[in-house]
């Protein structure tokens, strides 16, 4: 079909479309891929996951994108097109995962990869930077792809996150039941939901595993990633005055709407406590997770209109254990389980999110909350390439 209008327009009469959505988070580990049978749209969202992959970065493209804010002209450009053929490769990745051919994927829903995140609340003029070549995708893929999310929430006033909110309630509302949706990736982020859209809360709610992971690779000298099923913040000691000292971060007390990102918790944040814990980073990883979790607790008390009945985690913090421990103990007696309860892979929940938000982009839906991001309206996310 020549007529790219026309093919979207088919598409849409599809009782179900296949989509593969694609996720850099702020722990910029790799790319997150993954491909969703969707029927429906808005309240009548219906998905099945049929697969999901993760794609490493190679250590040097990893190491490139921790530098992106020092990043000039062209290592930005060089670095968006880089990427986008990191997520080309992982779209492939994932349709062979679930044995689709890529010529049988509908729809391609791509977050990209944060370089800059400036809204307004934190004094900036309201811009925000995600990278990835769109066009690249599309390119070496044959399919349209939908990108650029979080732009148009900003051009209207809003935060440009948190976007996954809305995907929360229309896949995992419960009648009578209040759900706290939270994940920890890079960033703490969490999604209150009930009976109804109206009356969701969101934000992002601190620090996630962005300086984790920075001190475990520190600790082992590059070596690890990020901090294995928690060992080494179980084997180190909480230091009390750290803890104290890190509760009095002004982000903590900031009025929703909220969000925040690298330029708040990444170098500027860790670098100076690395300094400080020199010799003994585990105590420095025990009392960042423990503070993690207080912050999220805290969160909860302050900034939500009621407690949870339940709370589901997502995202890698979900797979370590200590955190999830401290998790269990600071909101007890209230249940907390991952989100694999609700058969969603805890890795793969934020890339499925976008590939529900491509999903409304292409009914002409709007894929942003404004009670949230604080945007002037709902609005329709996104820019399609060809």
């Amino acid at each position: 079909m020549s007529d790219p209008l026309a093919r979207l327009l088919a598409i849409r009469e599809r009782p179900r479309r296949i989509v593969i959505g694609l996720l850099s988070g702020t722990s910029a580990d790799g790319t997150d891929a993954a491909l969703c049978e969707i029927a429906g749209h808005g309240e009548n969202t219906g998905l099945v996951a049929r697969a999901f992959v993760t794609t490493p970065f190679s250590r040097a493209l990893r190491e490139r994108i921790f530098r992106i804010a020092q990043a000039d002209a062209a290592e930005l450009t060089d670095l968006d097109v880089m990427l986008g053929d990191a997520f080309a490769d992982a779209s492939f990745a994932v349709a062979a995962a679930a044995g689709v051919a890529i010529e049988d994927v509908d729809l391609i829903g791509s977050h990209g990869q944060t370089a800059v995140h400036h809204p307004r609340s934190a004094g900036g003029v309201g811009a925000t930077l995600q990278i990835g070549e769109a066009a690249v995708i599309a390119e070496r893929t044959g399919r349209p792809v939908i990108s650029d999310f979080r732009v148009r929430d900003v051009a209207a006033g809003g935060e440009g996150a948190p976007l996954v909110p809305l995907v929360d309630h229309l896949l995992f509302r419960k009648p009578g039941r209040r759900r706290a949706l939270q994940n920890i990736g890079g960033i703490a982020n969490v999604t209150l939901v009930s009976d109804r859209l109206d009356d969701l809360v969101a934000f992002d709610n601190g620090p996630g595993n962005m300086p984790l992971d920075t001190v475990a690779r520190s600790a082992s000298a590059g070596s690890e990633a990020f901090d294995r099923d928690g060992a080494r913040a179980a084997r180190g000691a909480i230091d009390p005055g750290l803890l104290t000292e890190l509760h009095r971060h002004p982000y903590l007390s900031q009025p929703l709407p909220k969000s925040t990102g690298r330029e708040t918790f990444g170098r500027s944040f860790v670098y100076p406590l690395l300094t400080r814990f020199e010799g003994h980073l585990d105590d420095l990883l025990a009392t960042l997770t423990r503070f993690t979790a207080e912050a999220i607790a805290r969160s909860y008390h302050e900034m939500l209109p009621a407690m949870p009945d339940e709370v589901f985690v997502s995202g890698g913090g979900a797979l370590n254990p200590t955190m999830m421990r401290h998790l269990a103990e600071l909101l007890a007696p209230i249940p907390v389980t991952t989100s694999a309860t609700l058969g969603v892979d805890p890795e793969a929940k934020e890339a499925i999110a976008f590939a529900v938000l491509a999903n409304q982009t292409l009914f002409g839906e709007p894929g942003n909350i404004p009670a949230v991001t604080g945007a002037a309206g709902p609005r329709v996310l996104g820019k399609i390439s060809f």
